[in-house]
Formats: C-alpha cells, structure tokens, sequence
C-alpha cells in the first residue's frame, strides 16, 4: 500500500509540473486528462474483486464473554494481484476485529482471522465481506461485496459452575458414598454398619444386632432415578436488570448448576421455556450430553414483554410430566402477575408435583433499604421496604400452598437452590 501511494503522488507531482510549464487555460485542462487518464488506468490495472472466492472455517460455539476466531480464506482466481482492505462484517455484539490488510497475487489464497469476544448470548452471524481492491498508483479502487454466511452460537457462560465441586461433596454424603448416611421418607436401604453416638435409634436393626457383637443400624441412601423438571419462564418478568444482565440470565446459571447436580445424582432433567408458547424443551437427554443440549436450547432465548400464560405453562408441565416429579420454576415473586397468573392454578400443580420456585433478587433494594442520607434516600428506602413486604408476602402464601421459595440475588440464587435440592432429597421428598 505505501508503494502504490508513493507511486500516485509522483504520478500528481509529474501532472502538476507539466501543468506549470504550459499556459493557465491549457495548462489545467492537461492537468485533468492527465489526472483521468491515470485514473482510468489506475482502475483498469486495479485486482478484479468479483472473482474472489471465499471459505470460512473455525469457532462455531462460544461461551458469553470468551474468545474465539473465524478464519477466512481467500483465494483470486483473477490474472492481478488483489491488494487493499477487506472488511468482514459482524453484528456489533459479536466484539470482531473486522477490518484487514490484504494482498492476494494470482492463482494464490491468504488466511484471515477475525477474532471476536461476544458480549450478547445467542446467534451470532456473520454479515458480509467487503473488499476494496486499490491500484497500483494507489489513486483508484475497485470495491464490493460478498455474502459469506457463518454463525457462532453464544452461550451461557455457567459462572456458578464453581459451585458444583462442594455441591457434589454433599451429594455424597447423602449418596452413601462417606459414613453420613441418613434416612428419610423415600430413601433405599443400603446397608448395615456399627451403631455410633448421634445415629437415630431408630435406625437400630436388632436382629441383626442379635447376631453381632455389636449394636447395628441401617443406613439408607436417595432414591435415584427421580424427575426434575425447570421451568424457565421467559416472559416481562424475565427482562428485568439486575447489574448488567437481565434477569433471565441469572435464572439460566442457576438452572445448569441444579441440572448438573441433578444429573450427577443419578435423576433426569428435563427443561422447559415459556411464556405465552413454549420457547424451548429439553427431554431424554441425560449425563454428558445434557449441559451440551440446555445451553444450546439456552443460548438464543430472549426475554419477552408480554405477561406470562400460567394457565398454558402449567398445562404443559402437566402434560410432559405424568409421574411425580421436582417443578422448579425460575420466575419473579412481583405480587400482581402472580395474583393473576399463577395462584388461580397452583392448586393443579402442587397436587401432582413437588414444586419450587426460584426468583432473582435485586441487590439494589437492600442498598436502597439502608439509605437514610437525606430526602431521597428515604423515600427510596420507604419503596425499597414496601417492595421487600410484598416479596415476603407473596413468599408466605406460596408457603401456605406447600411450595419451597429461594429468593436470592444472582451470585447467591444458583447455590442456594443448588442447596434446597439437596435437602429435598436429604429429607426424602424426591
């Protein structure tokens, strides 16, 4: 590029030279052929761009905030050498380095790697490819276009997956795998071991006691093989901030923390989207293969404004889930759309299914709770005070009607309902 701009401004100076040499009239309609005849020729000589050809390969997947690279080859088929810019267009959440110095000679191809870091969860996909092909006095261009398609997927990121590890410990325990055995209603026996101080006496097995030296006592171990079931709902409630993501996003990490602690229990995870349709379902898949298939059916969710359908989001549970399962359904515990979605057809649910409902706090309120500085800040801590009456409110009802409640903000929600379903299954209500 620097030699065939060097080589146009020798070309001007040469026009302007012998524009001075000759009389002003003459001299500055010289100066303009001359001019346009170095254009035309520029542009004749100029790498042709509609025989380009073009092949992507690379990164079709992406976790939400990392890295990846497309590549882009391009060959020139032409008898010029193609050198200028190239532009490979993205839409702006994609984070892509588009623009790139390009020179292809005939017969040849050349690797260009964009590299993108997506700042949106979802379909990604690639625009078109712009190429402007300069001559070799660098005073004209031959410019255009290319539709080469390529999409990558962004997912979920799962920033609670740190979670999972001290999780799993206590799966264990529960599981039978260390010596903190329990039992509750719906566990399987397991096996016989020594009487220590703290076990349940009723635990104590005397006839096999009887033929031992010592006192012995069942242990028990969870049921496997359970269902859960979440439910994402994905309607207004679900596209509310909170920080700098909406509140879907918080409520998916809880799910693939739950689902991947289910999983590793031995139960099946099905899932389900909804808001006035089903947006997305997840069903059969199970062990590795099930945090692949939800954050695929994840990943190109987005929040709709429009009130969530109870009524038809009940029903489908209903009609995919015929034995007694877990119902977790990540929705908000704003009092009116539950008084006018969910409460009228509880009653259907929690008759067939054990059902939690996890909702994603703002940290705000309690901040704006605390505030007592000066005018505004009271009132802003009187709102954040009814808000928090209401949520307590909608909470204690939902209590009334047998339903669990984990209300927590983002960083805390996939642990703790990480943690309510380990005492569900601690107290044997899977």
């Amino acid at each position: 590029m620097a030699v065939t701009g060097r080589l146009g401004l020798l070309a001007l100076f040469g026009a302007l030279v012998v524009g001075l040499l000759l009389p002003s009239s003459t001299g500055v309609l010289v100066v303009g052929a001359v001019l346009l005849v170095l254009v035309g020729v520029d542009l004749v000589l100029a790498g042709g761009v509609r025989p380009l050809t073009f092949q992507r390969s690379g990164d079709t997947s992406v976790r939400l905030g990392e890295p990846c690279e497309v590549t882009l080859v391009v060959a020139n088929p032409g008898r010029r050498t193609v050198r200028g810019q190239l532009r490979d267009a993205w839409p702006p959440s994609a984070g892509a380095t588009d623009r790139h110095a390009l020179r292809v000679p005939p017969g040849e191809r050349r690797a260009l790697v964009t590299a993108l870091r997506p700042s949106r969860r979802g379909d990604r996909t690639a625009a078109r490819v712009t190429v402007r092909s300069v001559g070799p006095l660098g005073l004209a261009a031959r410019q255009g276009s290319h539709a080469v398609p390529w999409t990558v997927r962004v997912l979920p990121p799962f920033h609670s997956r740190k979670h999972l590890p001290s999780r799993l410990a206590r799966l264990q325990q529960l599981d039978g795998r260390n010596a903190v055995l329990i039992r509750g209603q719906g566990t399987e026996f397991d096996s016989l071991r020594e009487y220590v101080i703290g076990d349940d006496v009723r635990s104590i097995d005397w006839r096999a006691t009887a033929r031992a030296a010592d006192v012995m006592v069942r242990t028990w171990r969870p049921e496997r093989d359970r269902h859960v079931v979440l439910v994402l709902d994905t309607g207004r409630v679900s596209a509310g901030r909170v920080g700098d993501a909406p509140r879907l996003d918080a409520a998916m990490d809880a799910a693939l923390l739950l689902a991947a602690l289910a999983s590793r229990a031995g139960d099946r995870v099905d899932l389900l989207a909804y808001d006035r349709r089903l947006r997305a379902a997840v069903q059969g898949s199970s062990g590795a293969s099930l945090l692949t298939s939800l954050v695929n059916a994840m990943a190109p969710l987005e929040p709709s404004l429009v009130e969530t359908d109870a009524r038809g989001m009940v029903a489908e549970v209903l009609r995919r889930t015929r034995r007694r399962a877990l119902v977790v359904l990540l929705t908000g515990l704003d009092a009116a759309p539950l008084e006018e979605g969910l409460f009228p057809v509880l009653g259907s649910l929690t008759g067939r299914h054990e059902l939690v409902v996890a909702s994603v706090a703002d940290p705000r309120v309690a901040e704006m709770l605390a505030g007592r500085g000066d005018a505004e800040a009271v009132y802003d801590a009187a709102a954040a005070a009814r808000t928090t009456a209401e949520r307590l409110r909608v909470t204690e009802r939902l209590a009334r009607h047998g339903v669990s409640v984990v209300d927590a903000v983002p960083e805390e929600l996939p642990p703790a309902l990480a943690d309510r379903y380990l005492a569900l299954k601690a107290a044997g209500r899977l």
